[in-house]
């Protein structure tokens, strides 16, 4: 059905006060927030009730309800358990407001990367210049961030410049453990270790005794022990022994987020609470990469 820009515009303001609150939503409120009359609401409310896209809600607290077609005749899904992607203008974020869609509308040009949003909420604050972000998504953690160079208020949509995507896998991180991780003996030497990492091209491994991960030893632990002079200390004396662990179901944001809680570069995974190998921040990045 083809809606008037009006109507479009108190569906779609309907729709994010019903996000917000429990109750039914009153005409004023609507009104206020499209800066129109009280009365040419409930006109139009009268002409959505006839076309099944506004139910009113009798009572004190009374007012409309927007319907399962109403989202259709926005081409918004209507979920009954939705997650809220966040949208941010100038670095900071829309209150109220949710992304509902991401579309790439220039995807084979050679040089650009536009897009549209389609927001459940109020976008009027948007002009083109405003730096905008969406994200991160529930599933992959989708961040995008552009430039708006356009604004169409009858859709709800904001139009960008696409300046930067990032996204992380959905696999939980127990699927990048290296099968043949290289690990460090705690009776070896400094000078062993750090031949065990050059040939390996690694800056840090987990330490096994009898298979079972009892630490960790960085390149800069035996950098800041050759630089005190201690030689002929062992590695279970330089070793990290309060390791940080993470479970193998845990998603690489997880583990960003506590590489970034704790200052560290790896992370001990384990696997039913057992210690079954390591992840780095290097592992991370390597999975960013696009070949």
């Amino acid at each position: 059905m083809e809606l008037t820009p009006i109507q479009k515009e108190i569906i779609i303001e309907l729709i994010n006060l019903q996000r917000q609150k429990a109750s039914a939503v009153k005409g004023e409120e609507i009104a206020e927030l499209i800066d129109r009359n009280p009365g040419t609401v409930r006109n139009q409310m009268q002409s959505l009730k006839m076309l099944g896209l506004v139910e009113g809600v009798p009572g004190p607290k009374g007012g409309y309800r927007a319907t399962g077609d109403a989202y259709e005749a926005l081409n918004v899904t209507a979920m009954d358990k939705e997650a809220e992607v966040p949208i941010y203008k100038n670095e900071e974020v829309v209150k109220g407001a949710t992304v509902a869609e991401i579309s790439f509308t220039t995807v084979r040009h050679p040089d650009l990367c536009n897009g549209r949003i389609k927001v459940l909420g109020n976008i009027k604050a948007f002009n083109s210049g405003d730096q905008v972000q969406v994200g991160p998504t529930p599933v992959n953690r989708l961040i995008v961030r552009g430039e708006v160079v356009g604004r169409d208020d009858t859709e709800n949509l904001l139009l960008f410049e696409i300046t930067e995507m990032v996204s992380l896998p959905k696999k939980s991180i127990k699927h990048y453990i290296k099968k043949d991780t290289v690990s460090v003996e705690p009776n070896s030497t400094i000078q062993e270790a750090a031949r065990i990492f050059i040939t390996n091209n690694i800056h840090g491994a987990p330490v096994e005794d009898n298979g079972k991960i009892v630490g960790i030893v960085t390149f800069m632990d035996i950098g800041k022990t050759l630089a005190s002079g201690k030689m002929t200390l062992k590695i279970k004396d330089i070793m990290t022994k309060n390791v940080i662990t993470i479970d193998g179901e845990s998603s690489l944001s997880d583990a960003v987020h506590m590489f970034d809680e704790h200052n560290i570069g790896r992370l001990i995974v384990t696997i039913d609470g057992v210690p079954r190998g390591m992840i780095s921040r290097t592992d991370v990045l390597h999975e960013l990469v696009i070949y």
